[in-house]
């Protein structure tokens, strides 16, 4: 048999069960169960309004912060020690990586984003396995996601194009021919840390390889290391940083722009 309870003794109740703030709700089997609302209007609501964003003929959303476009390094640093890079500025708005010139990041610090960035390894083949055309795009400086010329080119999958290195093997491998530019359209979730500095969310990365599906919402163990387990030491916003292998990889990147979550 059903009974009804009335307001003043529900929100005594509710302490100890599940807390509801619709009326005309009842207890059912020791749960509070919501009556199914009888009018459209019921399931509506007209607030937060979302902002609107506008989007140009490149793709770029009008809210992005752009990171290079071409021009000059204004917005990036050497990883080694903040100086200026010295990558090479290219006459076609790209920039190259420069052989033991080191990695680069962004000076400003990111939490979670949406990240377009576009790339392409070099159309004359040198190298093999992890020597050929080999960078990658780390997210807060710690979490990898390859870039690697496996046009014909065999490595460990967890290595190769697309994949979160070394934790998560990409769904499928969508590169252009060798010499042509990809795009990466990257979602990182940044993980969460309480006071004590334990991890209380892991982050996660969807990857889209030139508009495919490669990594889904993949949830990071940790840092992704060339030797040994991922690790997870609390940390807060941090830069976008590109890779120099130190191979003469000669990989290029352009339009490259991000937004922030």
């Amino acid at each position: 048999m059903k009974f009804f309870v009335p307001i003043a003794l529900l929100s005594v109740l509710v302490s100890c069960q599940q807390k509801v703030t619709v009326e005309n709700s009842e207890i059912k089997e020791g749960k509070t169960v919501q009556e199914e609302p009888t009018k459209p209007e019921a399931t509506e609501f007209y607030e937060p309004v979302p902002p609107k964003i506008t989007v140009g003929e490149n793709g770029m959303p009008s809210d992005a912060i752009i990171l290079f476009n071409g021009s000059d390094f204004d917005e990036w640093v050497s990883a080694r020690d903040s100086t200026a890079v010295q990558w090479h500025l290219n006459e076609d708005g790209s920039m190259t990586v420069k052989d033991k010139a080191g990695d680069i990041q962004t000076k400003r610090n990111f939490g979670s984003v949406q990240l377009h960035i576009e790339w392409k390894s070099p159309a004359e083949i040198q190298g093999e396995g992890q020597s050929r055309g080999n960078s990658g795009v780390f997210l807060q400086s710690r979490y990898e996601v390859q870039v690697l010329d496996n046009n014909d080119n065999k490595t460990y999958v967890n290595g190769q194009v697309g994949s979160i290195y070394k934790q998560s093997v990409p769904l499928a491998m969508a590169s252009r021919p060798s010499g042509e530019w990809n795009t990466y359209d990257i979602l990182f979730h940044a993980p969460e840390f309480d006071e004590s500095g334990t991890k209380t969310r892991s982050g996660t990365i969807t990857v889209l390889h030139n508009g495919v599906l490669i990594q889904d919402h993949v949830e990071i163990e940790g840092t992704t290391e060339y030797i040994g387990w991922p690790k997870n030491k609390a940390h807060g916003p941090a830069p976008i940083k590109l890779q120099d292998h130190q191979d003469n990889s000669r990989v290029s990147y352009r339009n490259i722009w991000v937004r922030e979550l």
